[in-house]
């Protein structure tokens, strides 16, 4: 007998809350079964935020259950003030729907939706045309507002003030899981644990309006040690998308996590077997080193595939172990009449990325964080021009220890 799929997930650490713990690991255990993940379509690419819940929607589709990747093309329109402190920002019916078929291409990559093994649905289909009045009288008069009020969600947002156009949210996902009930048997909504308010009241809709089972399960949210949401690194969010965070990037991201969170991630990002997941947990002082890049690897050879996650391997040791020098670090490209004129090491930094802003990129020289091919800049007026460039022609900034970037000129 294979094992149940809900203890699967217990021990690799995903599960946070479950509205019935003993009759969801009971369906699982005998049923095909399915259920749906849903994606506000808000970035043109998935983030590794989303990452975990899509690792989730694998083991699931493994174990033989059938996913619904839900894009959000109608409530992206509102957004979900879940873990907001402000509004979104409103985005165009355009913009969402580009998102929708950038996240629709990424998903893909993950989860297979040929033979009816996985569906994709978009709630614009449902929601961009409902009745006012008519939804209202069908679905409104199934919310209390004193609860709502209560849920978490709404909570935190009061003090600054909701907007009754948000208010919807809750409203309107639980709606979604009545529809995808309705037109595919959906049984069970997965999402983050920030998302337990509102799909709770999506099971509650469905069991009072259908009569029929719903349950709800959320997983834990990734975050550092001290709470802040992992996936953020000074440049903006940690992509999916190889153009907008490249697989060196992706996997030096992973390869420089906290040491108290490699066993977690490990158990959330990777197939690995769970044994193998403790012993390297286990490990500490330099060996730690090895699990991170297990999990650096592991990570970026299901996002970017084996020969990338190789790549990126390579190229983060050569940089360990040549002080900086690889063909395959990020690389920016001058004219090299613009070098030969010189640029300012704060410019170069911004320009790079390694600095947000001049601002930041001074307070990393003046604290002695800057290398340029292996001397220390102590200087915030610093140019440097083509002559400065090393035997292969080229600049090698570093940042702290571990953030190379290469620049040369054309």
């Amino acid at each position: 007998m294979a094992e149940n799929i809900y203890d699967v997930l217990m021990e690799r650490g995903f599960i946070e809350q479950c509205t019935h713990p003993e009759e969801v690991r009971e369906l699982l255990g005998k049923e095909k079964v399915t259920f749906y993940i849903g994606f506000d379509a808000t970035a043109d690419s998935l983030t590794a935020g989303h990452f975990l819940t899509i690792m989730a929607m694998m083991h699931m589709q493994r174990a033989g259950h059938r996913p619904i990747a839900l894009l959000g093309g109608g409530t992206t329109m509102v957004g979900d003030p879940s873990g907001k402190s402000d509004m979104r920002k409103i985005m165009t019916k355009e913009t969402i729907q580009h998102n929708a078929e950038c996240f629709k291409n990424q998903l893909s990559r993950f989860i297979n939706f040929d033979n009816d093994n996985a569906i994709l649905a978009n709630n614009a289909d449902w929601l961009l045309d409902l009745n006012y009045v008519d939804f209202l009288r069908e679905v409104g008069a199934h919310f209390s507002v004193n609860r709502m009020l209560n849920a978490e969600c709404y909570k935190q947002r009061m003090e600054k003030g909701l907007t009754f156009f948000e208010f919807n949210y809750m409203i309107m996902q639980s709606y979604d899981f009545l529809k995808l009930n309705q037109m595919y048997g959906c049984q069970m909504e997965l999402g983050g644990n920030d998302q337990w308010s509102n799909i709770i009241g999506g099971v509650e809709l469905i069991r009072r309006k259908e009569n029929k089972p719903a349950y709800g399960l959320t997983f834990k949210l990734l975050t550092t040690s001290e709470g802040i949401k992992m996936g953020k690194t000074m440049k903006g969010a940690v992509w999916l998308d190889p153009e907008k965070t490249s697989p060196y990037e992706f996997y030096q991201y992973w390869r420089n996590i906290e040491d108290v969170k490699v066993e977690e991630c490990l158990g959330l990002l990777t197939f690995l077997p769970m044994d193998e997941v403790r012993r390297l947990g286990t490990l500490e002082g330099a060996e730690i080193n090895h699990a991170k890049e297990v999990l650096a690897y592991e990570i970026t050879k299901i996002v970017h595939g084996e020969e990338e996650a190789k790549k990126a391997q390579e190229a983060a040791r050569a940089l360990f172990a040549n002080g900086g020098k690889t063909d395959d670090m990020p690389t920016t490209t001058y004219a090299k009449a613009d070098l030969d004129e010189g640029k300012d090491i704060l410019t170069l930094l911004v320009e790079t990325k390694l600095a947000p802003t001049r601002s930041e990129a001074r307070r990393l020289v003046q604290q002695g964080g800057v290398t340029v091919n292996d001397v220390k800049v102590t200087d915030v007026y610093q140019k440097f021009t083509t002559n400065d460039m090393d035997a292969d022609g080229a600049l090698v900034l570093r940042k702290g220890k571990k953030a190379y970037h290469k620049v040369k000129a054309d």
